[in-house]
């Protein structure tokens, strides 16, 4: 299983960070292109996307490795 991806606020837009990394792997824009492409690193790695609101604070998560406790709602 990979690093976490995390999508969090940066000061040039939104960035995707895996977890414990100093530096981020992309600064975008929007948030939604930070998460979509968050997304296709958690695909490939086995890891979880969790995006943090603009205050920081964790407002939604999603697993994409062998979750034990996967999730029952289709949102995704």
């Amino acid at each position: 299983m990979g690093k976490n991806q995390h999508v969090t606020k940066h000061e040039d837009g939104w960035q995707v960070k895996g977890a414990g990394n100093q530096k981020p792997t992309r600064v975008v824009d929007t948030q939604k292109q930070a998460i979509e492409i968050a997304k296709e690193i958690a695909k490939n790695q086995h890891s979880e996307v969790v995006i943090h609101g603009r205050d920081g604070k964790i407002r939604d998560s999603d697993s994409y490795g062998n979750d034990p406790n996967p999730p029952r709602d289709t949102r995704n």
